[in-house]
């Protein structure tokens, strides 16, 4: 098996094999002619680590991502990639490794592997120059776009002079016709759903391999479902919770998730059925109470709320050695974008029949379509790749362990 090499850390890497510098970039360079895929530095060091909780393995029980491990000796680019998404970053392995800083070993999981992961975000962004752009300036880029747009809508709205007040009984197509409305978010919403399913596969076709490159069968699918909606890898793998601002168990951050998911899945839902409601029926928007879509609006809003303030309260309390701080922007830019969207449609919802009807439509609107043109560059993607990577350790799992060196 051919060894990946390492990018950026030649002097370290030839102090260790004996070699001058010289002689390590000569030899690397031989290998990259030979077609050795080159880790970088964020990659190399999960490599480390890897090796090291491969000795001791006094975590084994805590998430999916220690049996993995058991199941590797060597860890290429795919096995790098394929176990920082099936982290959860709960932070438990940190605080219970006895190697952990400030120990010379400095083994830090969840700090190593979120590198890894907001670097595989970037690799599988399509177009990548958008991933980068995210990941660097995510919460601003969030809030100026959702602000731009709103702006844009609000002086639409100015124009033909239904800023305030106007046209409040015919509805929201009153102010923007149905027809417009579906010629902006139809090209948006079609753009994420590509750039993120083009990402995915790449992503997918990458990990398979290095994953036995068994197909998926009923069991596995099964059981990653299962692992997914119930968020199982943020118990801290006894049930009492991860970890957050010290060595704490809490269920806080997995309760902020479910909120989060859940609601946004509503919303969703109320979105799908009023497209029923306007294609299939003819009713158009907005719907009342007790219409379908009014309640799963309402609920799927409220919960989109208050998980993304506990979210947001949790990210800066988070201790810093749980994760990336590069990563902050882009992780404060998803959560305000969710937050935004929800709390403008209640207040919305809320201001349905006052003068102010119209600028919160263009105030939501905004929000909303900024959330989908961010969706496939920004934390959104992690939940895609994380649920892949769970699929993949459902398959890997079933299958024989060729090392034969543990149990599952």
């Amino acid at each position: 098996m051919q060894q990946p090499i390492e990018h950026n850390g030649e002097r370290s890497r030839a102090q260790g094999s004996g070699l001058t510098p010289l002689q390590a970039l000569t030899r690397d360079a031989v290998a990259l002619a030979n077609g050795v895929p080159v880790l970088t530095a964020p990659e190399a060091e999960v490599a480390r680590q890897m090796q090291i909780c491969n000795a001791c393995r006094y975590c084994e029980g805590f998430c999916a991502v220690f049996p993995a491990m058991t199941r590797r000796l060597e860890f290429g680019k795919a096995d790098l990639h394929f176990l920082a998404n099936l982290c959860h970053n709960c932070g438990a392995c940190l605080h219970a490794c006895q190697y952990a800083p400030p120990h010379e070993f400095a083994v830090n999981v969840p700090q190593a592997m979120a590198k890894v992961r907001g670097q595989t975000y970037v690799d599988y962004a399509w177009p990548p120059a958008l991933g980068r752009l995210y990941q660097r300036n995510g919460l601003t880029l969030s809030v100026a776009l959702a602000a731009g747009l709103a702006l844009f809508l609000l002086l639409a709205l100015a124009a033909n002079g239904t800023l305030w007040g106007g046209k409040r009984d015919g509805g929201f197509y009153a102010l923007f016709p149905h027809n417009l409305l579906v010629g902006l978010f139809a090209p948006v919403f079609l753009w994420a759903v590509l750039a993120l399913g083009l990402g995915v596969r790449r992503f997918w076709r990458e990990v398979t391999p290095a994953t036995t490159g068994q197909p998926v069968r009923a069991p596995a699918a099964a059981e990653a479902a299962h692992d997914v909606l119930r968020l199982k890898y943020l118990d801290g793998g006894h049930g009492e919770g991860c970890n957050n601002a010290d060595d704490a168990f809490t269920l806080a951050r997995r309760r902020a998730h479910h909120l989060t998911f859940y609601g946004f899945l509503l919303c969703f839902a109320a979105t799908s059925v009023a497209t029923v409601y306007h294609y299939v029926f003819g009713w158009t928007a907005p719907y009342d109470l007790p219409s379908l879509p009014k309640l799963l609006g309402a609920v799927g809003g409220v919960s989109l709320l208050l998980g993304t303030a506990g979210l947001f309260r949790l990210n800066l309390q988070r201790d810093p050695q749980h994760g990336d701080a590069a990563q902050k922007p882009m992780d404060l830019g998803f959560i305000a974008l969710l937050f935004l969207t929800s709390a403008s449609g209640l207040a919305l919802w809320l201001g349905r029949g006052t003068p102010a009807l119209p600028a919160l439509l263009a105030v939501h609107l905004g929000a909303v379509m900024a959330l989908f043109a961010t969706l496939p560059y920004g934390k959104f993607a992690h939940g895609i790749f994380r649920t892949a990577a769970l699929l993949r350790h459902a398959v890997e799992k079933r299958q024989p362990n060729r090392l034969g060196l543990d149990a599952d």
